[in-house]
This record gives structure tokens, sequence and C-alpha cells, in this order.
């Protein structure tokens, strides 16, 4: 979406826009289930893992953290990443009032 029709919806609007493209993205998913798993983990076991490129890992590690649900503490000369539970409680609390909206179709 251009960055000029961003002003034409609300900012829980646009935020739940943001959170649904990068979790629309069946590797990320993957990536998070393994971080879930293993509470921790650096981006080489993330890369045995999910069987992708370390270069592809590392972008969508990238889109992860731009939101805020993952974060990452440099280690030697590797960065771990783990869970930011903050922002996962957030997410999980902005996607729950929006889905907990009540349904009263009359489609068929």
């Amino acid at each position: 979406m251009g960055i000029t029709k961003k002003d034409k919806f609300s900012e829980q609007q646009n935020n739940i826009a943001s959170i649904a493209k990068v979790l629309g993205h069946p590797a990320r998913i993957a990536i998070l289930e393994h971080i879930i798993n293993n509470k921790s983990c650096v981006c080489g076991s993330i890369v045995k893992s999910v069987n992708l490129a370390q270069p592809t890992i590392s972008q969508h590690l990238k889109e992860l953290k731009n939101i805020g649900i993952i974060k990452g503490n440099v280690e030697g000369t590797s960065v771990c990443y783990c869970i930011d539970d903050s922002r996962w409680n957030e997410i999980q609390g902005v996607l729950n009032a929006f889905f907990n909206n009540k349904v009263n179709s009359n489609c068929k």
C-alpha cells in the first residue's frame, strides 16, 4: 500500500495490516514456531530447521524484528533470537480484539 494511502485508515487498521502482512508468510510462522519450541536460537539452527538459505532466513528474521515480535541478543559472533513476550502478548491482544468482533451477516 502506498505511503499516502495509510493515512486514510485508523492506526489500529494499519497496525493489524502490518502484523498480518508479516505473519502472512509460512516461513515466518515456521521460524516463530522454531524459536518458541527452542526458547531461543541462533540463525544457523533456524536454517537447519526451516530448510531455507541463510540469507532468506535473515530477511525473514528482519521482518519479524521490524514488528518487534522477536529480539536478538549478540552472543559472541552469533545473534541469539527469542520471542519478545511483551510484544507477543500485545499482538495477541490486537488480533483477539479484531476477531472478537460480533458478526451478524445475512449472506447466504
